[in-house]
């Protein structure tokens, strides 16, 4: 580790020792906004610093172990010390890296809670019945982390599947992994209707937006216009006889939000006004990376939203996620749910490229 790392991880043990005496103290307890925001940087703090103690401690071991090594005769004890000495560089190296990733600056959308739409791509009804598949996974891939689940808006399409989908999750830290399921999701398979057991391709797309409160994003009612019509379900037939769906334009930005899945027509102005202010805080926060990914000289932004982030092939039982080139075979456990092993894969590679324009 070099002395400019050593020197930062010395300065957060500083302010980490000044956190402890001001949490400890009675006056900061009159403040619940103030305690709370100390007590997150406490527990971000000390994270790095547990890390740092333990790098101190390895770092210890494999000096006196480089001494030792210099004093030993015993080839026996010579080969123990070696193993051991190499286990302990293995294990320091590990713990740097750990370091550096906690060093690197949060996602603020992280901590949000996520709307996520599913929209049918090219492939007609058979695009729309995958929305269908694709909405049955997250529901499982939600299920399987305990995450609390809310659907918002399911139009049905003609043939049992869907022409939009939107829901939401609440849970701590749900943006920070399904923010990677965003762009074009690929399907090859036969479909139910296919009579001669042709193989189609076909794609549903899905937006993943960390949910805005109004303290995030404030909409001026000038800024927007409503409009009402009625509901239509399969085949454009009407499924309300009273003009409850609402449409909103975000005149600024050209942003149109539609909601008809309720049959109150407050109740889908709200839902429609809570996807619009998560579309405005995703489109600002878009914003601001691509400004500082130009300073970086790295545009991530349009490897997160390329088409054909993933294929799910039916025949060989096999997805591959292709911004990772990892492919599994295991097609069924994935539609069940079982998206870890991806997600994690995607958070690695994320952090890695992140570590590596760091040094440049």
């Amino acid at each position: 580790m070099d002395e400019s790392l050593i020197k930062k991880l010395e300065e957060i043990q500083e302010a980490l020792n000044v956190l402890e005496v001001e949490l400890s103290s009675g006056e900061i307890s009159q403040d619940p906004n103030l305690l709370a925001d100390k007590a997150k940087k406490h527990s971000e703090l000390s994270e790095i610093s547990t890390l740092f103690k333990e790098w101190r401690k390895l770092s210890k071991d494999i000096s006196e172990a480089k001494v030792m090594l210099e004093e030993e005769e015993d080839d026996e004890m010579i080969k123990d010390l070696n193993l051991l000495l190499d286990e302990s560089i293995i294990k320091s190296d590990e713990i740097v890296s750990q370091i550096k990733v906690s060093l690197l600056p949060k996602d603020p959308l992280d901590e949000k809670d996520v709307l996520v739409e599913i929209r049918p791509g090219t492939g007609g009804e058979e695009a729309s019945i995958w929305v269908s598949d694709l909405f049955k996974m997250y529901t499982r891939y939600s299920e399987r982390m305990d995450w609390k689940f809310e659907t918002l808006e399911m139009i049905p399409s003609d043939m049992g599947g869907y022409s939009k989908v939107v829901f939401a999750i609440k849970s701590k830290g749900a943006y920070s992994k399904l923010k990677y399921e965003a762009g074009a999701h690929r399907v090859q398979r036969v479909p139910k209707t296919e009579s001669q057991g042709r193989v189609h391709t076909s794609i549903s797309t899905v937006a993943v937006l960390p949910e805005a409160e109004d303290v995030d994003i404030k909409i001026d009612q000038t800024d927007i216009k409503v409009d009402v019509y009625r509901s239509s379900g399969p085949g454009g037939q009407s499924v309300n006889t009273t003009d409850s769906a609402v449409r909103i334009t975000h005149i600024p930005t050209g942003l149109v939000v539609t909601s008809q899945d309720e049959k109150s027509q407050l109740k889908n102005k709200n839902q429609a006004m809570r996807i619009l202010r998560a579309r405005l805080l995703k489109a600002e926060e878009d914003r601001a990376h691509d400004e500082r990914a130009k300073d970086r000289k790295e545009q991530v932004g349009s490897g997160e939203r390329s088409d054909k982030i993933r294929t799910y092939n039916y025949k060989d039982n096999r997805v591959t996620d292709h911004r990772i080139h990892l492919t599994l075979n295991k097609l069924d456990q994935v539609l069940d749910g079982d998206l870890e092993d991806f997600t994690q894969a995607l958070i690695a590679d994320n952090e890695s490229k992140r570590l590596t324009n760091l040094k440049s």
